[in-house]
Order: C-alpha cells, then sequence, then structure tokens
C-alpha cells in the first residue's frame, strides 16, 4: 500500500499541472466532438483525396500540416501524392528537379517563384515528397493567367498559346457563378470602391484557380492512392471551391476536408457555422504566434 500512495501523489500533481496547461490546438470533428490526430489520421488514411485547408500565417496550420504528411508517408509509402497551392504549375519540372534530388534547394529557390514564408512553411513539406520518393504536384494556375480574368473574364484565356493553356484548366471551364463560394466573392467584392463591374471577374478568378488545382490533382491521381493537398481554407472550406470542381468530374471519389479557425478557447467549435466548413476542423488559440 505505501508504494502505490506514493506513486499515487507525484501523479496527481502532475496531473493537476497538466489541468493548468494552454492548449495551443485541437481538432473537432463536424459534428462538433473533440478528435484526436491518431484518429482522425486513421480516417484520412483511406481517403482519395485529402485537402488541408490553411490559414496562410498560422504556425500550428503549418506544423499540423507537417505531421499529416509525415504520418500519411509512412502509411501510405509510394501511394501517396502530394500538391500544393502555393506552387504553380508552369514551375513542375523545378519542383520534380528538386525533390527528385537532381537540383540543390538553392537553384531550385531562384527559380521557383516561392512564397516568402516558403523557408519555414513549405519546404518541410517538400522535404518529405524528396524523403521519400514521393510525386508532389504544383497544382496552382500561373499567377499571370488569373490576373488576366480578374482583368477580364475567362474570355482573356482563350487568346493564350496551346503551350500556355497546358498550365490552366481545359477551357471552356464549366463555372457557376450560383456556388456559394463564388457568390459571396462576387458580393463582397462589389461593395468595394471602384471593383463594382469586376466583381464577378474577381470571383472568375478566383474559380480558374480551383478548377486549374482540380484538374490537376485528378490528373495525378490514380486508383489505391491518396492524393494530400494544401490550400487556403477558403479554397476548400465548405466542401466548395476545389472540392466543388473535383465532384463534377468525379463524385465517387472519397474526399475529407480539414480546415482551420482560430477562436480565444478550444472548449468548442464557438461559431456553429465552423461545422459546416470541413470533415475535421483544427482549432488554433487566436494567440499563437503567426508566421508573417
Amino acid at each position: 500500500m505505501r508504494k502505490i500512495k506514493f506513486f499515487t501523489i507525484p501523479l496527481l500533481l502532475l496531473l493537476m499541472s497538466m489541468k493548468g496547461d494552454l492548449p495551443a490546438y485541437r481538432y473537432f470533428n463536424a459534428k462538433g466532438k473533440k478528435v484526436s490526430f491518431n484518429k482522425m489520421m486513421k480516417e484520412l488514411e483511406n481517403a482519395d483525396i485529402v485537402f488541408f485547408g490553411e490559414q496562410h500565417n498560422n504556425a500550428i496550420s503549418h506544423w499540423m500540416e507537417l505531421e499529416v504528411a509525415k504520418y500519411l508517408a509512412k502509411a501510405k509509402g509510394k501511394n501517396l501524392v502530394m500538391g500544393a497551392e502555393m506552387f504553380e504549375a508552369d514551375g513542375q519540372l523545378l519542383v520534380d528537379e528538386y525533390v527528385g534530388g537532381k537540383i540543390k534547394e538553392k537553384y531550385f529557390k531562384e527559380q521557383a517563384r516561392l512564397w516568402p514564408n516558403y523557408s519555414t512553411d513549405y519546404a518541410p513539406l517538400l522535404r518529405v515528397a524528396r524523403e521519400n520518393g514521393l510525386k508532389f504536384v504544383a497544382t496552382n494556375i500561373p499567377r499571370r493567367y488569373a490576373a488576366l480574368v480578374n482583368k477580364g473574364g475567362f474570355e482573356a484565356l482563350n487568346d493564350l498559346s496551346a503551350e500556355a493553356k497546358k498550365y490552366i484548366a481545359p477551357l471552356p471551364v464549366n463555372y457557376d457563378p450560383n456556388v456559394e463560394c463564388y457568390k459571396k466573392m462576387a458580393a463582397m467584392m462589389a461593395h468595394m470602391p471602384g471593383a463594382k463591374h469586376g466583381a464577378s471577374n474577381i470571383a472568375k478568378a478566383q474559380a480558374i484557380k480551383d478548377a486549374t488545382m482540380a484538374y490537376f490533382i485528378l490528373k495525378n491521381l490514380s486508383e489505391g492512392k491518396t492524393f494530400l493537398h494544401f490550400n487556403g481554407s477558403y479554397h476548400s472550406d465548405n466542401h466548395q471551391g476545389i472540392v466543388w470542381w473535383v465532384k463534377q468530374q468525379k463524385p465517387a471519389l472519397k474526399i475529407l476536408t480539414i480546415s482551420t479557425v482560430e477562436q480565444d478557447s478550444l472548449d468548442k467549435i464557438k461559431n456553429p457555422d465552423d461545422l459546416k466548413l470541413a470533415d475535421f476542423i483544427l482549432t488554433v488559440n487566436e494567440d499563437v504566434t503567426k508566421t508573417y
């Protein structure tokens, strides 16, 4: 009995100290129930496509992306394909050369038009692919072509060369302005000074990004594989954006999504509408340091 009591006291002290910790993040499912990382990953293992919707400057979001990638790389082996919004389709050769170990990261960084937070937030994801011999797909439309749509609508893409069109979803795209994410974006931009007549084009520019990412995801997905895609939350929230485009072509695919939200406390999902965002919601303490 003395040994049991001796063990119980420090254990109680440990539990009491843990109760006073400040959790940085917590996962919930779409029903608002807390879920562990491992339980979530067991479900993600069986998906055809996993969309991880990040907040671009959220440190926990980026860390969890890395942990999801490492877990799936171990669980799926060569049956995992990775890809991201942050890399443009016309840079695929550079991505292949770097991930395949053909060129040094120095040359990749000099030539690949990388986001400013590449070194801290996205380089670790490419290293997972590089170290595990995985394909990493640059899924996004080159930004210069999205800018054309922003200015002149989808018609502005028609005069591009056949070579340029290789980096865009096949035209014409089946755009639906009534999809909620595009409808909201157009409505929001219509109230911005000077943007009234271009509001619909701003939504179309968003849509051509989503359509192109969906196109390259499906182009690189084959039976038995899981595609893990990283993108801003807005591109996959509410199973719209890229998810909508994928479902138009392959409705039978099993798609699971993660969205990132920030809250002042993590006991529960505070905004009921956030439960609709994704299959899993990564809630992060709003005081966590931003990466930029």
